[in-house]
């Protein structure tokens, strides 16, 4: 069930600068904080002041006076929406790609539930005046013209539903990662028929010029950042560094490594440990992005990533030829030798997630400890270069399906290979089940937060 294979280490490294990068981080998020709640607090303001609560009178006035509230606030999430995944990289390098996607989860439900909120009390309140029944004022809002921009809003809301719908955890495992991607796409849809349904419409802004001038400003603003980091960034560095497929090589049943060249890769500034969305322009894979890790140390000259066969896009990586052009984003992601404070680390890797751990053996030094789990031994893709690196490293194969896999990498069996868990800073990446399984193991061994770093494989 288990196989240890040991390597001598490294000497120690000092571990620097730390204190001033939290300390940067820490600041970001305070002053997006402050931006963020500063213009939620504008906009409050505005409906405020457009008699929104002076000026209510009736139900109907205060149900509808609720709907346009919800409504406005839930716009302008779907716009903060846009931009925690806008591609932002200095933000993205200071924040972290994970904590940026948590915040997109959250924002994205909130965002929801206030667009929701927002039809509800809007069908209500104009229900109430209207003196009729809600199931009689649907139709009468959405197709006897009554209210104009009602059909536009009612395909945008379905869109956010549809959106939202997909992330949830289950059926994104069971979609496939072009529909998935296509239709989280379909949100962008969905924000510009709020503009056809918000701006020309809205009480607060037709009403009032100043306020018009400041939700077409937030539009603009966001769209101007979208067209700047998604377009124009990649379009400019794609010329810049010139990257090619040079070779296709097979490491493993299923699994191939790809070795992408260009000019000065330097300047991309990447480090072992980071992704980037791999765009390959071929006939069929010109208009996808896919986050790939790399799988060693960025060069001047090249980079590396593997890729194991997982889908139908992954599945298709090794029929790519060399001289293939691609776009890359990024790098992302804070899961870095930099975030190191700890002399002594351990680093875990589950299948292939292993790819960043070896591209972090190549810039780190000292007393380093590699656990790789695995359900065959065959699985174990890269392990010679693994043990080529000098770590002291252990393959643990099994599964825990079966009666003696049961305990691998439980609190008893971690300890029983690292004696000294407690006192290392931990490296974790793989699935999500596993990830979270082995936070749950380090977390009993008494290891603080701080010193853990993770990075789940999940598109």
């Amino acid at each position: 069930m288990e196989t240890v294979f040991t390597r001598g280490v490294r000497r120690p490294a000092a571990v620097t600068g730390r204190d001033s990068r939290s300390a940067r981080r820490a600041l970001t998020v305070t002053v997006l904080a402050v931006l963020g709640v500063g213009n939620a607090a504008a906009i409050v303001w505005l409906w405020w002041h457009g008699g929104n609560v002076t000026k209510v009178h009736s139900q109907g006035e205060f149900l509808t006076s609720i709907a346009r509230i919800t409504g406005l606030l839930g716009a302008y999430l779907a716009l903060l929406q846009v931009l925690l995944l806008a591609r932002l990289r200095p933000l993205e390098r200071l924040v972290g790609f994970d904590r940026l996607t948590v915040w997109h989860r959250w924002n994205g439900h909130a965002c929801l539930y206030l667009i929701l909120a927002h039809v509800f009390f809007s069908i209500w309140g104009y229900a109430d005046m209207d003196r009729i029944t809600v199931g009689k004022e649907i139709p009468t809002m959405i197709w006897h013209g009554h209210y104009p921009g009602m059909i536009v809003a009612t395909v945008g809301t379905f869109l956010f539903v549809a959106v939202v719908f997909s992330s949830i955890v289950v059926v994104r495992r069971r979609l496939d990662y072009r529909w998935w991607y296509a239709l989280h796409f379909t949100a962008y849809a969905a924000i510009a028929l709020g503009w056809f349904h918000q701006i020309p419409t809205g009480n607060e802004l037709v009403l009032d010029t100043t306020a018009q001038y400041y939700w077409e400003s937030l539009y603009l603003a966001t769209l101007a950042v979208l067209i700047v980091f998604r377009v124009v960034v990649p379009a400019a560095n794609a010329f810049r560094y010139r990257l090619r497929v040079a070779e296709v090589r097979e490491e493993g049943p299923g699994v191939v490594s790809l070795r992408i060249t260009g000019k000065r890769l330097e300047r991309l500034h990447a480090a072992g440990g980071q992704f980037f969305l791999w765009r390959f322009l071929t006939r069929h894979s010109w208009y996808e992005a896919h986050p790939f890790s790399l799988s060693a140390a960025p060069t001047p000259d090249a980079l590396r990533l593997t890729v194991k066969g997982l889908g139908d896009f992954t599945g298709s990586v090794g029929r790519l030829r060399p001289g293939t052009r691609v776009i890359a984003e990024g790098p992302f992601g804070v899961f870095t030798a930099a975030a190191r404070r700890r002399e002594k680390v351990l680093l875990i890797a589950g299948g292939i997630g292993v790819t960043p751990i070896r591209a972090l053996l190549d810039e780190m030094d000292g007393d380093i400890v590699v656990v790789y789990r695995v359900l065959r031994e065959s699985d174990a893709v890269l392990r010679d270069e693994l043990t080529a690196t000098g770590a002291e490293l252990h393959v643990v194969a099994g599964d825990h399906a079966v009666e003696e896999g049961r305990n691998l990498l439980s609190p008893e069996h971690l300890r029983q290979l690292v004696p000294d868990v407690s006192e290392r800073e931990i490296y974790l990446c793989g699935p999500p089940a596993m990830t979270s399984a082995i936070e749950r193991t380090v977390r009993a061994l008494h290891v603080p937060r701080k010193y853990v770093h993770v990075e789940r494989f999940a598109f």
